[in-house]
């Protein structure tokens, strides 16, 4: 795994995970990024021992099959899944959504910008806060 860690995004739209792909290897080249389609093996991905545990979780909210509020949910009830940082990125502007994803447990909700530089300077910005408190709680616990 490379030294920055991993990161597992759930995200269905080829044009997203283009976006998110060439704004993390801008900003963070040696971050391990891992994709799924689609939300409905993200659980099973997550439970297996030999596949590596990633350090953050960006999930869209607006998926085929299962949604990202009900993988979301699934995730937090779930003891091997409960403590992964969980941050909902998505396009979605609504309030009911944003206060339903922090009521199952989201540690973030960001929105996705439509302009590439803002885009990229928000996914930025995101993955050095969490990539940062990940490192300083496993600082603390160890």
């Amino acid at each position: 795994m490379n030294s920055d860690g991993l990161i597992l995004v759930v995200e269905d739209s080829e044009e997203d995970t283009e976006a998110i792909q060439r704004a993390l290897s801008r900003s963070h080249p040696s971050l391990h990024v891992e994709f799924a389609p689609r939300s409905d093996a993200v659980l099973d991905r997550l439970l297996d021992p030999a596949a590596p545990t990633p350090d953050l979780v960006l999930l869209d909210l607006n998926m085929p099959g299962v949604n990202g509020l009900t993988l979301l949910t699934n995730l937090r009830a779930n003891a091997a899944c409960a403590s992964l940082t969980v941050v909902v990125f998505t396009s979605s502007t609504s309030s009911a959504e944003e206060d339903a994803c922090y009521a199952a447990g989201a540690d973030s909700y960001i929105y996705k910008p439509v302009n590439f530089e803002l885009f990229q300077t928000v996914l930025r910005g995101a993955v050095d806060f969490w990539m940062t408190h990940r490192a300083d709680v496993r600082r603390a616990a160890g």
